[in-house]
C-alpha cells in the first residue's frame, strides 16, 4: 500500500507539471484558436536561464525564490516574440497551417540555440529544499515535487482570477468568445493575443524552473514534457482548466503505475492509447465543450 501510495503521490506531481505546460495550450487557444507547439522549449528555456541567473546572482544574495519573478519575465518576452514573429503573420493572412509550422519552426530553433550557448549535456539545477524525502499522508515525498503541485496550483487559480476579477482578464474573455465583436467594443484583439502568448510562455518557464530541480536542465528536456503537456490537453478538453488538471493527473499517475507494475519501456504506451480514445469517442475532451461555428 505504502508503494502504490508514492507511485501515485510521484504521479501527481509529475501531472501537475504536465497541466501547468497544457494550461498554457488552453491560454493561446482561448485568446487565438492557434497553440504554441514550442511550449516545450519555452519551460526548457525558463530551466536553463533560471540555472544561469542563480550562477550569476546567488553570489550578489539573489536565491532561488528571487528569480522567480526574471524568469517570468523572461518567458513572457519569449513568448511575446513568438506570437509577433510566429503567429501574427499568420493570423492576418488567415492561414490555418501557417503558427503551426512556424511555432514549432521556432520552438527547433530555440532548441538549437539553447544546445550551442549551454551545451547539449543536461545539467544538475541546485534544488532550494532539502533532497530528502519527508513522511507525507503516509508515503515519502520530495519537497519539490509539493512544491510543484501546490506552485501550479497557484499559477492556474491566479489566472483564473485575473480572467474573472479584471478588467484586463475580461477583455480575454471576449475576445476568445467573439473576435470580432470584442474589437467592434474597442477591445485590441492583436494586444490580447500577444499576452495570452506571453503569459503561456511565462507559466511554461517557471514550471522549468520548478521541475529542473527534481530532474535535470539541459536542451533536451522541453520536447517530451511539451508533447506529453499537448495529449493532457487534448484529453482534458481546451476549453476547461478543471479538465486539464484531472487529465495531467491521470497520464502522470497512469505513467508511473505502468513503469513501476509494468515496464519503463512501456511507461509512455497508456497515455497514448487514452488520447487516441478520447480523440475517437469525444474529440473536444473529457471535460471540454464541443464549440459550433456559424459560418
Amino acid at each position: 500500500m505504502d508503494v502504490l501510495q508514492q507511485l501515485v503521490y510521484s504521479g501527481i506531481a509529475l501531472g501537475m507539471i504536465y497541466a501547468v505546460i497544457a494550461f498554457g495550450y488552453q491560454l493561446t487557444f482561448a485568446a487565438s484558436d492557434t497553440l504554441n507547439f514550442g511550449q516545450g522549449e519555452a519551460l526548457m528555456l525558463g530551466a536553463l536561464v533560471g540555472l544561469t541567473l542563480l550562477q550569476k546572482l546567488e553570489p550578489a544574495g539573489l536565491n532561488y525564490w528571487m528569480i522567480l519573478p526574471l524568469v517570468a519575465v523572461f518567458g513572457m518576452l519569449q513568448g511575446a516574440l513568438v506570437e509577433r514573429i510566429g503567429v501574427r503573420p499568420a493570423i492576418k493572412i488567415k492561414s490555418e497551417f501557417g503558427w503551426i509550422m512556424s511555432t514549432i519552426a521556432l520552438g527547433i530553433i530555440f532548441k538549437n540555440v539553447a544546445e550551442n550557448v549551454w551545451g547539449r549535456d543536461a545539467i544538475k539545477f541546485p534544488s532550494p529544499l532539502p533532497e530528502s524525502p519527508i513522511k507525507f499522508l503516509g508515503a515519502n515525498i520530495l519537497p519539490m515535487e509539493i512544491v510543484v503541485i501546490v506552485g501550479a496550483l497557484l499559477m492556474m487559480l491566479a489566472v483564473e482570477l485575473f480572467n474573472r476579477r479584471t478588467i484586463y482578464g475580461k477583455a480575454v474573455v471576449a475576445t476568445f468568445n467573439d473576435r470580432d465583436a470584442a474589437k467592434l467594443m474597442g477591445i485590441n484583439t492583436g494586444m490580447v493575443i500577444t499576452f495570452a502568448y506571453a503569459l503561456s510562455s511565462a507559466a511554461a518557464a517557471l514550471a522549468g524552473v520548478m521541475i529542473a530541480p527534481l530532474t535535470l536542465a539541459g536542451a533536451q528536456m522541453g520536447a517530451v514534457l511539451g508533447l506529453k503537456a499537448f495529449a493532457v490537453a487534448i484529453i482534458g478538453g481546451l476549453s476547461s482548466g478543471m479538465g486539464i488538471i484531472i487529465g495531467g493527473i491521470i497520464l502522470g499517475v497512469t505513467e508511473t503505475l505502468t513503469g513501476f507494475y509494468i515496464s519503463t519501456g512501456y511507461k509512455d504506451v497508456p497515455g497514448l492509447v487514452l488520447l487516441l480514445l478520447v480523440l475517437a469517442i469525444k474529440p473536444a475532451g473529457l471535460f471540454g465543450k464541443t464549440a459550433v461555428k456559424k459560418v
